[in-house]
């Protein structure tokens, strides 16, 4: 602490002759770096300040010279250099030494010139140095000096971009660590070379690839080789702090490296995945660690892996990099839901408990993808919110500076890739790849502001991408000065092994050796390696388990239980006050159990939850407005009206054994519905739902329906149990929320990848919700896919059913038409469809004098798998049926007449004749005229029950 302005004068007058010359000389060295001089002059300085002498032969302290001479300084001067100072906070990210290659440093703006601001370096230097900057460090005496230290702090390798923070705290935080000189870690020589050692070993291994596998893909790490220590950086950190899971997602580029570094995949599995090598037909050797993934595989750039860490703490870290498509960042959220899965604890009733140091969450990105990609924007909007908040993820940009083949200016309308991220106020770090030291401080910082903000941050790692998009691709046709300039750039490795010798860290040659190590390791592997004669592969099958009946679960539930749950969900908090007309509306249900009562749709699909928590299984349930419901018929979350307090009769269960999470989501479809996809494969005990506020909303998250629910267990052998509820049936309202595509869904059936069901009772849900919560861990589980009722439906008591219904029985994939008794020896046409026109359909009976008995009809309620048998055996009941009659009310090109042709076409008899009755093929779902929509409903419903 320097001393008061008396004993610093007192002092400094002990100085005089030749000693003045050296103490200067000493002083100057001091202010460019403390640890420069002797420990007895640091003390010195540190205690007493600059020598007095140097304000103009003054004898004055450096305190008192510069508190008057600011009296003589121009009042504008200071304002301007405020401006100035500010400026270098803001804007010196423009002017950082943040590209390694490309010459993209700067622009056409002046915010750090001086003379922008009328400012000289004299002008400065009149300027004491505490009137500009308040944390000024000894040996910055004056605004010249406070200019040069602080364009250091944010001009250098690492720069950084806080302002859009409007948190203030988080802001203050920011500005003590960069101004300290902080921000920059030192390692010591040892672990400088480790991390020498560390970037030959990522270098060698792609090198090894290069020359082993030519013209091979691999998306290579090279020109960001630092991301592997940096990934190291988080665990080590994650490791310290006992955080048990670092959940980590990553496209192609550097995937192979961070699979065989960090996650520890054997270097013999990834020599085998290559295996289109002319010289040899690769197989792992004895002894390698099996690696284990669905029955149809994938590219080897696509897979995942898990690595659990060594450590002497109680608790493990495992670090697991989540399968991924093409499909760049749609794995974001998808990771964001295995977090979110390992930090709630669902062990007891209510909402789950959340712990965000269970997880942390790590996204590497892509420059173009980031910017270019909504799904991102999507998965940053989650970070905040109650329902999906993990507590602050780490995004890793790797950014190569190239698209495909685009240049950025083509590619997104900001100046950096990273900007998408300011608009929700996460700040960003963004460093130069050719500097290990700044790219490890920039973890360190990363880390440090989660843990204590437990919010998002974002480093953008500025590199370059040595090979074209991939090795097959030639990227000097589209970026031919960038290449030029990349071709004669040397690796990090390499630069960073010269520094280590000018430091004296290395000896010459050192660099050299340590890639010869490397390749002697790597080819060592290879050469012991089996050659195998592979021949023709056969076609490989789905598992056999999954062939498993889904009819073994027990799902009925006593009635007496029912009654006493139905009483708990009518009750409320002393004091709480709902709103009248729903109270009103669930008040009905108190005796809906009572003998030739129905339950509706949504009493039973409360039941169907408070019985699944009941049995210890927990729930989430998410989607837009999925609290209330979209057709208001859920209320399944209430409004105190007095204090807007929420309650969910849900968590009055006093049996429950396990949480009930339910949460309106953000207006998202595909970052959601993914979250919830990577919930529900994190933890298979939970029965995990969406839904959709009309189904078709689905069509946005179609890269999730493709990539990952429909295929992921075939593709990678990933699991999962989640239930998809997507409202669907025609009520003349138009084109867009109709149809919930359910032809999408058929055409992908297949290897029993998921259920596809189109329910019309509540008694039917309620025993598929429970077959499907009866599943969870299940070898055989899987997707459910879910059409269910809108307006016109749910309330319709036809969709209703009598308390036997849920305490007797199970769910039916093929059931009989309700309020219809056939005449299986008369009938001569067996009508059979799904969902909302057989509910049509029957009402159109009941008012009709008909006789049909020359009808059978039945409802298909599980389209996939399909009940062949089911259905097989009611044909045999009818021996004078002529024909099969699929009707449906979506156009023939739609809904499930295509699926379902093949199934009823193998169960025909030579006498027989199958057809559909539908609308027209049509290119939209629906007509948007009412009139049109009835006319034609009521011609579909006609012919169907017209006879021949």
């Amino acid at each position: 602490m320097i001393q008061n302005g008396e004993s610093a004068q007192q002092f400094w007058r002990q100085i005089y002759g030749p000693n003045r010359g050296y103490i200067e000389e000493q002083y100057e060295l001091y202010k460019e770096d403390s640890e420069a001089v002797e420990a007895s002059l640091q003390e010195i300085f540190n205690t007493y300040g600059a020598p007095s002498w140097l304000y103009n032969g003054d004898t004055r302290t450096a305190t008192q010279a510069g508190t008057e001479a600011v009296n003589d300084v121009d009042m504008k001067k200071i304002t301007s250099a405020l401006k100035y100072v500010e400026a270098i906070r803001r804007y010196g990210h423009t002017e950082a030494d943040i590209y390694p290659v490309g010459g993209y440093k700067g622009g056409d703006d002046k915010y750090l010139d001086a003379s922008t601001y009328d400012l000289t370096d004299e002008d400065l230097k009149e300027i004491p140095a505490k009137w500009l900057w308040d944390k000024a460090s000894a040996g910055v005496d004056n605004g010249l000096e406070v200019v040069e230290r602080l364009k250091k702090y944010y001009t250098g390798t690492i720069t950084f971009e806080y302002e859009h923070v409007n948190n203030h705290e988080e802001r203050e935080w920011f500005i003590n660590l960069i101004e300290s000189g902080n921000a920059r870690v030192e390692p010591t020589d040892e672990e400088r070379k480790r991390l020498l050692k560390r970037l030959v070993d990522v270098e060698g291994f792609e090198n090894f690839l290069s020359r082993t596998f030519v013209g091979q893909k691999r998306f290579s790490i090279e020109g960001l080789e630092v991301m592997v220590p940096m990934i190291d950086e988080v665990v080590n950190h994650a490791t310290q702090e006992s955080i048990e899971n670092i959940m980590m997602g990553m496209a192609h580029r550097g995937r192979l490296a961070v699979l065989a570094k960090v996650l520890g995949k054997p270097y013999d599995k990834i020599f085998s995945e290559f295996n289109y090598s002319s010289d040899k037909e690769l197989m792992p050797s004895e002894g390698s660690k099996s690696i284990s993934y669905g029955w149809t595989d994938d590219v080897k750039y696509h897979y995942g892996a898990t690595k659990a860490y060594p450590s002497d703490k109680e608790v493990k870290t495992k670090i697991t990099l989540a399968h991924n498509p093409s499909h760049l960042e749609f794995v974001n959220p998808v990771v964001e839901g295995f977090a979110r899965a390992a930090q709630d604890d669902r062990s007891d009733r209510g909402y789950p408990k959340r712990d965000p140091n269970k997880a942390v969450a790590v996204l590497i990105h892509g420059d173009a993808a980031f910017i270019g990609e909504g799904v991102v924007a999507e998965t940053l909007n989650l970070s905040n919110l109650p329902g999906y908040n993990t507590g602050g993820s780490l995004h890793l940009i790797a950014n190569n500076l190239v698209g495909y083949t685009t240049d950025r200016e083509d590619g997104r309308s900001t100046r950096y890739a990273s900007d998408l991220a300011k608009g929700f106020e996460v700040p960003v770090i963004r460093v130069n790849a050719d500097d290990p030291i700044s790219c490890i401080s920039a973890i360190k910082i990363a880390w440090e502001y989660r843990q204590k903000f437990k919010k998002d941050f974002v480093i953008d790692l500025v590199g370059y991408r040595r090979h074209g998009h991939n090795e097959m691709d030639e990227p000097r046709t589209t970026q031919p000065k960038l290449y030029k300039e990349i071709d004669n750039h040397p690796p990090v490795a390499k630069i960073f092994a010269g520094r280590l010798e000018e430091r004296g860290t290395i000896r010459k040659g050192e660099y050299e050796n340590l890639q010869e190590e490397i390749y002697n390791e790597l080819y060592g592997i290879y050469s012991k390696m089996s050659e195998t004669e592979i021949g023709t592969p056969e076609p490989p099958t789905m598992p056999e388990y999954l062939l498993n009946g889904l009819d073994n679960h027990n799902t009925k539930v006593d009635e007496v239980v029912l009654k006493e749950i139905n009483e708990e969900l009518l009750e409320r908090p002393e004091g709480f006050t709902g709103f009248r007309k729903t109270e009103r509306v669930l008040s009905r249900r108190a005796k809906m159990l009572e003998d030739g009562n129905v339950l509706d749709w949504g009493a039973g699909e409360a039941l169907a939850y408070a019985s699944i928590v009941r049995d210890g299984i927990p729930i989430r349930i998410t989607g837009q407005d999925t609290e209330r419901g979209t057709f208001a018929h859920r209320h399944i979350v209430l409004h105190d009206v007095n204090t807007n307090e929420k309650y969910s009769p849900l968590h009055g269960l006093k049996d429950a054994k396990a949480s009930f999470d339910v949460r309106n989501s953000p207006l998202s479809e595909a970052a959601v519905l993914a979250f919830e996809y990577g919930y529900s494969v994190y933890s298979p005990d939970t029965l995990v739902i969406w839904e959709a506020q009309f189904g078709d909303f689905a069509n946005v998250g179609q890269v999730i329906f493709d990539q990952f629910i429909s295929s992921a267990r075939a593709k990678w052998g990933e699991k999962s149990n989640m239930v998809l509820l997507l409202p669907h049936g025609y009520e003349g309202q138009g084109p867009e929320h109709s149809s919930a595509r359910l032809e999408r869904f058929l055409q992908s059936a297949a290897e029993n990848n998921w259920i596809i069901a189109n329910v019309t009772s509540s008694a039917q849900l309620f025993h598929i919700l429970r077959r499907q919560a009866a599943l969870r861990g299940r070898v055989e589980a899987r997707p459910l896919v879910m059409m269910t009722p809108k307006s016109s439906m749910i309330r319709n008591p036809r969709m209703g059913a009598e308390a036997k219904e849920f305490s007797n029985g199970k769910f039916m994939p093929l059931r009989q038409q309700p309020n219809f008794e056939p005449n299986r020896e008369k009938a001569t046409r067996l009508l059979i469809g799904s969902g909302k026109v057989m509910v049509d359909i029957e009402e159109e009976m009941s008012e009709s004098k008909e006789n049909y008995d020359w009808l059978q009809i039945l409802r298909v309620e599980q389209l996939y798998p399909f009940p062949q048998k089911d259905l097989k055996a009611e044909l045999d009941k009818l021996p004078n049926v002529k024909e099969i009659v699929w009707v449906q009310e979506e156009p023939r090109n739609m809904g499930a007449w295509d699926f379902v042709d093949d199934y009823l076409r193998d169960l025909l008899k030579d006498d027989q004749t199958l057809r559909v009755i539908s609308r027209p093929r049509r290119a939209a779902p629906a007509g948007g005229v009412p009139s049109f929509h009835k006319a034609a409903q009521s011609k579909i419903i006609k012919q169907a029950l017209t006879q021949n």
